[in-house]
């Protein structure tokens, strides 16, 4: 079974850039990384994570809801095709901790890769989806981008549109608990 009948995306619904492109990405919003990298280390069967934190500090330009964002997060990255990405916010306000706050965690988004984040955002706007929350500059050279639309009313959750670094930063060790 396929299509909006099995819960999935219509591809129809999607913006214009990302229909067609095949889901890259599955974000999972957790309320502790440690203890959703074990959960899901068991239930995957993999246990190469990558470990990110990404805040002010390490992503230059950060957007949310149209102003400077302050948020903080900590991701772990694991597979391909699709790649599953757990999230633990670690302080907002931001796109994680109003999610959390409507529908509690578990599924927050479909992740797809395109060549350019801000030529995506321009695009998407420009089609009269919402922009919620950005960011740019991650990668080690500056490069790499990711945006977050607003298509809960058409795909039933958030997209997001990922730049990948060409060059990432190196992976940070896992955390052992919320910090």
């Amino acid at each position: 079974m396929s299509g909006p009948s099995a819960g999935l995306p219509d591809p129809a619904v999607l913006p214009a850039p990302l229909a067609g492109l095949p889901v890259a990405q599955v974000g999972i919003l957790v309320p502790d990384l440690a203890a959703g990298v074990a959960t899901w280390s068991a239930l995957l069967g993999k246990d190469d994570w990558l470990i990110y934190t990404y805040g002010p500090d390490t992503v230059p330009h950060l957007a949310y809801r149209g102003e400077p964002g302050r948020f903080r997060m900590r991701v772990a990255l694991a597979g391909s095709a699709p790649q599953v990405e757990l999230i633990e916010s670690l302080e907002g306000p931001s796109i994680y901790t109003e999610w959390i706050s409507e529908h509690g965690y578990g599924l927050h988004h479909l992740g797809f890769r395109v060549p350019s984040a801000e030529k995506t955002i321009r695009e998407v706007t420009a089609s009269g989806v919402a922009l919620l929350q950005s960011g740019s500059g991650y990668g080690q050279g500056g490069d790499g981008g990711f945006a977050y639309f607003d298509t809960q009313d058409s795909v039933g959750l958030i997209v997001e549109a990922i730049e990948v670094p060409k060059r990432r930063r190196p992976s940070e060790p896992l955390p052992r608990g919320r910090r």
